[in-house]
């Protein structure tokens, strides 16, 4: 897919460029982000070079993963990223979100807003019939996100997230188009209650 800007009331969200490496790299080292996500512990800035000159760019080209960097305004600051990853699944595409934010601009619904505008997306754009959010168990932040996105909790998954040192329970949630009231490319046929 082409890459792809959005703009909400408040942001401006674009794919990560190399000039982004070193906002990143700053955002990365608050310990709470390598300690609820994915991003390595300690973090360098290789790694933020990579990510906004290796990894960004293949997962845009390859249609894998549509990282955005989430500015106040074109030329605000560095406030929060958010990234819908693909995976396949029995042959058909799953769409996940991931989502962190710069610690000095928590709390200010940005990260709810940036979240909702990147799920509009992959809904119209990607096709998406339904777009999953995961977070270990004991991350509230993440978890208040994606519910005040409209995400509903489904469960929890024993041992599903893979740590470097452990496997660990996650928290899983779900949005549907139907929930911010878009149409579904599929019907939806719910289960009906009482059915096995």
């Amino acid at each position: 897919m082409e890459p792809t800007t959005l703009t909400t009331e408040r942001l401006f969200l674009r794919p990560f460029a190399p000039s982004d490496a070193e906002e990143v790299y700053a955002a990365c080292q608050d310990p709470d982000i390598p300690r609820w996500t994915m991003v390595p512990f300690p973090y360098e800035r290789d790694h933020a070079r990579g990510f906004v000159g290796e990894l960004v760019p293949r997962g845009w080209r390859d249609d894998t993963a549509y990282s955005f960097a989430v500015r106040l305004g074109p030329g605000g600051p560095l406030i929060a990223a958010v990234g819908v990853h693909v995976h396949e699944v029995f042959g058909t595409s799953a769409y996940e979100i991931g989502f962190w934010a710069v610690k000095e601009h928590r709390g200010q619904g940005f990260m709810t807003e940036a979240v909702t505008a990147v799920a509009r997306w992959a809904f119209t754009e990607l096709g998406a019939a339904r777009l999953e959010w995961r977070a270990e168990v004991g991350n509230a932040a993440s978890r208040a996100v994606a519910v005040k996105a409209g995400f509903r909790m489904e469960g929890l998954l024993r041992a599903s997230l893979h740590r470097t040192d452990s496997v660990r329970d996650c928290w899983v949630g779900a949005l549907l188009p139907s929930d911010l009231g878009l149409p579904s490319r599929l019907p939806y046929l719910p289960a009906v209650s009482g059915t096995a």
